[in-house]
């Protein structure tokens, strides 16, 4: 089974966990849908819905069941810090099934990354 993730952090190509997706299949560049809010959590971004945000850049990727378990392990998705959700996209991939980790921690007092993750 093969997920699709919009990859939007610190996992895009070139940044520092891109290695964690070797193997896996690059589909191409992707925007999400005006509805999401992207903050600097320490060294990496939370990605959170707002009904008022912006268009977050990234990656989209389709990746494998094993991939997606060291992801889900890397993102601390059992302890709470991170939930993979659907996520819309803007076209081309508008109306895909892709997910996205969506920081699940107060984002108050946090500095809004705008619409790419810069390290």
């Amino acid at each position: 089974m093969r997920t699709r993730l919009f990859i939007y952090g610190t996992l895009k190509r070139g940044h520092e966990r891109a290695g964690l997706l070797s193997g896996q299949q690059f589909l191409g560049d992707a925007q999400a849908g005006p509805f999401y809010r992207m903050y600097r959590v320490d060294q990496y971004p939370g990605l959170v819905y707002d009904v008022a945000g912006v268009a977050v850049q990234g990656e989209l990727w389709e990746v494998d069941a094993e991939c997606l378990a060291e992801l889900d392990r890397v993102e601390a998705v059992d302890d709470g810090l991170y939930q993979r959700q659907l996520i819309e996209l803007a076209a081309p991939w508008q109306g895909e099934a892709v997910e996205a980790y969506f920081y699940q921690q107060p984002v108050d007092g946090l500095v809004d990354c705008g619409t790419c993750w810069e390290v």
